[in-house]
């Protein structure tokens, strides 16, 4: 068993239990002290599963997995933190978490869920396709109908949380705040700046696939009635 792993904790005990454990395991663990360590090394490398602390000095774990997720990464992480509260998990599982331990924790369970998420994202895919459509997420190539498309860093986040609900009607205020990791501003034309550019680079190749519902917002695939 091996793999890349991301510890996020500032703990200084807990972090010394849980790296000198993991490596005995055959995992290759590197650990962040706080937040904005954490951020670098999860925005900069790849990892196969990441352990991450709520409460950190800098920026807060809760944080972290929200623009993590928002960048469209789909590491598996398990939050490791004292926050037991129903409400707190289920706030950490819906913002992008795959599993919850709550501290004090026994080794041997931390070793089978983070044996678990590994597992896991060997079997992910790599690749998102709908229709003519493919989006290669290591090597961030996009392609449709055989043809490389050339989009921006935003544009690619765009059409691929699209590409992720196809037939859904998705709001403004959700890709805002999805793709963007903000609030939802009535007055900035942003999004539908990117979506006219996206839109744009995509039908060079093909019919439309991002329909605007009026009053409702966007639908990607097949039109939402």
């Amino acid at each position: 068993m091996s793999g890349k792993i991301l510890l996020v904790e500032d703990d200084a005990e807990i972090a010394d239990f849980v790296v000198r454990g993991l490596r005995e395991e055959g995992f290759d663990l590197e650990r962040a002290a706080d937040g904005d360590e954490g951020w670098h090394l999860l925005s900069n490398r790849e990892w196969d599963a990441v352990l991450l602390d709520w409460w950190l000095p800098r920026a807060d774990g809760l944080s972290l997995l929200r623009r993590f997720r928002s960048a469209n990464r789909t590491t598996p992480v398990l939050f490791l933190t004292a926050r037991d509260a129903v409400s707190e998990r289920v706030t950490g599982l819906n913002n992008g978490a795959d599993d919850y331990l709550c501290k004090p924790f026994a080794f041997e369970e931390l070793l089978a869920r983070v044996r678990a998420m590994t597992r896991r994202q060997e079997r992910s895919p790599t690749c998102l396709s709908w229709g003519d459509v493919r989006v290669d997420l290591n090597s961030r190539r996009t392609e449709r109908a055989g043809h490389r498309l050339h989009l921006t860093a935003r544009e690619e986040l765009l059409l691929v949380f699209m590409m992720r609900h196809p037939g859904e009607v998705l709001t403004r205020r959700r890709l805002y705040e999805e793709v963007w990791d903000d609030r939802y501003d009535d007055f900035s034309n942003t999004l539908e700046v990117h979506v006219m550019e996206l839109r744009k680079k995509l039908e060079v190749f093909g019919p439309r696939l991002i329909h605007t519902l009026r009053n409702r917002g966007y639908c990607f695939g097949e039109e939402s009635r």
